[in-house]
């Protein structure tokens, strides 16, 4: 016979099991739901030949929820390919900055045909999609680019001569005058030379010894020469790496410090107070300012035509992420170029990327990234026609096009790969190749640095 005791305790577990799942039933859920991720298609479609193309995206939010599949659908008859259509399966990865991203190969593609592409990402939630990109894939004779030397020899040296009798030392930057003729920073002989469109070339400034002296063209002295640029004058400015200032070389031969007082460091302010560290590309606006690759201090710099030095963009920080003004950064850039509205695009070389500052100062990314570092490679110089398609130097070997179409091309060369040899196409072959520039009638002049030869790569996609 149980005990009145025991009656009680059992009586009271009872009750109070009873009123523990009361209270249980009476719980909200605090878990928030997942929702789909979102997503955005890369704006650029890249390394398009006739049955292959390069794409991927970026995931802005994951949905509250692990992504199970990733990837991008497309199609050449359902302009808003879903994944029941043809579909790339990739891994997601993170850079820096905390940005996911994939690279997506499409392969099997016809020639001479329009697709529709869009990246997509599933979760428990279901499957989101990103914006539509429409690309058309080249004809099956491909692109039929022709790469020539203009003038140097892969020996290396300093002669003035025509053709390939004419001698470089690691040339680095190149441009264009209206004329056709291309000026050349000839880095390891101090000079800036200048090559007509026949090939001849002759001494345009310096004495070669590596110093820091202005006056006549013929007596100045420069230290390890890089970028250089033309203003609509026809006045040529130089990025002095060695003695860490902007020179400036009149019509009238004369050469003089544009901005810098030749101390390494970072100062802004007035010509002889600024200060550089190891300055790189150079570009012009029509206004006459003057933008720098200031390579090791990670930033854009402005001059304005006065010879004031401001920052443009970056931090400072060799890092990675997008914002306005000093809220982004960059990792080493090499390159700069200015478009017909005043946005700078640069080389971004460090993150493998060419990023693109507006007139406001905010800074994008347009193509390439730390995750994705094949696309550009490793980006030195750059510059643009007057229709806005970009060109790119890719130092592991390439000549590249963007298009305002938002279309990448391999022009020349390969990725990864090294040589010396003229040809068609991908058959033709670059050893680092530096600065390059475009003349009025779309013939680019590169500065293929370890072979000491400015080459031509004609037929670019206008």
């Amino acid at each position: 016979m149980k005990s009145p005791l025991l009656k009680k305790v059992l009586l009271s577990a009872f009750s109070l099991s009873i009123l523990f799942i009361i209270n249980g039933c009476g719980k909200t859920d605090t878990t928030t739901p997942a929702t789909e991720a979102t997503i955005l298609t890369n704006g650029v479609i890249a390394n398009v030949t006739s049955t292959g193309a390069q794409s991927g995206g970026i995931v802005t939010n994951n949905g509250g929820a692990d992504i199970s599949i990733i990837g991008v659908c497309f199609s050449s008859s359902n302009q808003t390919p879903t994944t029941s259509d043809s579909k790339t399966i990739d891994t997601l990865k993170t850079d820096p900055a905390g940005t996911q991203s994939f690279t997506s190969k499409l392969t099997g593609l016809t020639a001479a045909t329009t697709y529709y592409v869009r990246a997509y990402a599933t979760n428990s939630a279901g499957t989101a999609y990103g914006s539509v990109v429409t690309f058309k894939t080249n004809d099956v004779t491909g692109i039929n680019t022709a790469v020539s030397t203009l003038a140097g020899g892969i020996a290396g040296g300093f002669f003035d001569g025509s053709g390939t009798s004419a001698l470089f030392a690691n040339p680095q930057g190149v441009v264009a005058d209206a004329q056709g003729n291309v000026y050349v920073a000839d880095g390891f002989n101090n000079r800036i030379r200048k090559v007509t469109p026949q090939g001849v070339v002759t001494t345009y400034a310096g004495d070669g010894n590596a110093g820091f002296l202005n006056g006549p063209a013929a007596s100045a002295e420069f230290y390890a020469p890089q970028g250089i640029a033309i203003d609509a004058q026809g006045n040529l400015f130089v990025a002095d790496l060695g003695n860490n200032v902007i020179r400036k070389i009149s019509t009238a031969g004369i050469v003089s410090t544009f901005c810098g007082n030749g101390t390494r460091g970072y100062v802004n302010g007035a010509d002889t107070l600024a200060e550089f560290n190891n300055p790189q590309g150079l570009c012009v606006d029509a206004s006459g300012n003057v933008f720098v690759a200031d390579r090791s201090n990670n930033l854009v710099r402005k001059i304005t035509a006065a010879g004031v030095a401001s920052n443009f963009a970056g931090s400072g920080a060799a890092y990675y992420f997008n914002g306005t003004g000093s809220d982004n950064a960059f990792n080493g850039p090499k390159g700069v170029a200015v478009d017909a509205s005043g946005n700078i695009y640069v080389a971004d070389a460090g993150n493998y990327c060419i990023r693109k500052i507006t007139p406001g100062q905010t800074t994008s990314t347009l193509v390439g990234g730390p995750v994705q570092t094949t696309i550009v490679g490793s980006p030195s110089g750059i510059s643009i026609d007057s229709k806005g398609n970009l060109y790119v130097a890719d130092q592991t070997g390439r000549i590249l096009e963007l298009t305002t179409g938002n279309v990448l091309y391999t022009l020349a060369g390969t990725y990864n790969t090294t040589g010396y040899i003229d040809g068609t196409g991908t058959a033709a072959k670059f050893n680092g190749p530096q600065g390059l520039t475009i003349d009025s009638k779309g013939n680019i002049y590169v500065a293929d640095y370890n072979n000491n030869i400015i080459r031509t790569v004609t037929g670019a996609i206008q």
